[in-house]
């Protein structure tokens, strides 16, 4: 019974370290538009700081030609000028992406990894959803293969690329906790 009332009575010390709306489920509207289902978990790290993880993954194919499968994880730090989870916010992302599409005559099998700054908006809809709007700009360096639209697996090229452009786009629901 000590053991029972000392975890509880270290339990509550701890209560007002914990804030309400600390951490938002998230999913982008966009990306389910290209039919790829995602999710993304935000947590608070401070009053005007949150770090975010998203993924999204199509493994099918939806259209003959063009069409890409895909996977992507794309984790990203904020900073709100107003307070987490409300108002403008400036973010540093990072991405990663395992890629085949097919585009016109050719085939392009790779990955590729980058980095971008982005800004958003975050509008409170009730006290738990949140709708967000963003738009980000980086770099990306692509590794791939590349070969012709046809049965022939030992066509190809190895490749690489460069990208510097839209990074991110965004119109994204949260449920915060």
């Amino acid at each position: 019974m000590r053991k029972l009332l000392l975890v509880v009575v270290a339990l509550c010390g701890f209560m007002p370290l914990v804030r309400a709306q600390h951490v938002a489920v998230k999913t982008n509207a966009l990306c389910w538009g290209g039919l790829a289902p995602n999710l993304g978990v935000e947590f608070g790290a401070g009053r005007r700081v949150t770090v975010e993880l998203f993924g999204a993954y199509r493994p099918w194919t939806v259209w003959k030609n063009p069409d890409a499968r895909f996977w992507l994880a794309q984790p990203e730090v904020r900073y709100w000028l107003c307070e987490s989870f409300e108002g403008h916010f400036f973010g540093l992302h990072l991405y990663g992406a395992q890629y085949y599409a097919h585009a016109g005559a050719s085939i392009y099998d790779g990955y590729l990894a980058g980095a971008g700054f982005s800004y958003g908006y975050a509008w409170i809809l009730s006290p738990y959803w949140n709708l967000e709007a963003q738009v980000g700009v980086g770099y990306a360096r692509l590794w791939y293969k590349e070969r012709p639209n046809l049965p022939c697996e030992k066509c190809f090229t190895d490749r690489t690329g460069n990208y510097v452009g839209p990074t991110r786009l965004s119109l994204t629901f949260s449920y915060l906790f």
